[in-house]
């Protein structure tokens, strides 16, 4: 049985990448939860135990992570739980991992830009249906704008060749 959660902590080391000889790219690093709580007799806010997991990414995850995340900041991630206990000689002991499937900042601590990246966009365009893969590609008519509503007085622009952005609503 797969265990999926999700685990907000901050980032405690700087993400490792690394790629293997088949050409899969794969990235990780620990991540720290501390479990806050109210003391109400301190009148004041108390850190539990923190518990340390290592966070694997795999693949186009992986390859954004290093571009996007670095040790310190505040994460969420999301992914399949993995408890492994291990010995060497007289010593061991338990990894807690987690296969990350989304890692993400926390917004409740910061903001964040999001830019989507061109691999990640060429492989979930190729699933599109075509009426959504033509807007991606400028519009469904292939010219990236309706012209029939120039109430911006732009027709300059758009004799020339400029077109205007295609503003529509995308479900991602």
């Amino acid at each position: 049985m797969t265990d999926i959660l999700s685990i907000t902590g901050l980032v405690a080391t700087t993400p490792r990448h690394l790629v293997t000889s088949d050409g899969l790219p794969i990235a990780s690093f620990r991540l720290a939860s501390t479990q806050r709580r109210y003391d109400r007799g301190a009148q004041k806010w108390i850190d539990a135990e923190t518990n340390w997991y290592t966070v694997t990414t795999f693949r186009q995850l992986a390859i954004n992570i290093v571009g996007s995340i670095e040790k310190g900041q505040r994460v969420v991630v999301t992914g399949r739980l993995r408890v492994r206990d291990w010995q060497t000689g007289d010593r061991a002991g338990t990894n807690v991992e987690i296969d990350a499937d989304a890692v993400g900042h926390d917004l409740a601590w910061g903001t964040a830009v999001y830019t989507r990246s061109v691999a990640s966009t060429i492989a979930h365009d190729a699933d599109l249906p075509s009426d959504r893969a033509a807007v991606l590609d400028g519009g469904v008519d292939g010219k990236g704008s309706d012209d029939s509503d120039d109430s911006d007085g732009d027709a300059a622009d758009d004799a020339a060749g400029t077109a205007r952005p295609l503003e529509a609503a995308l479900p991602f």
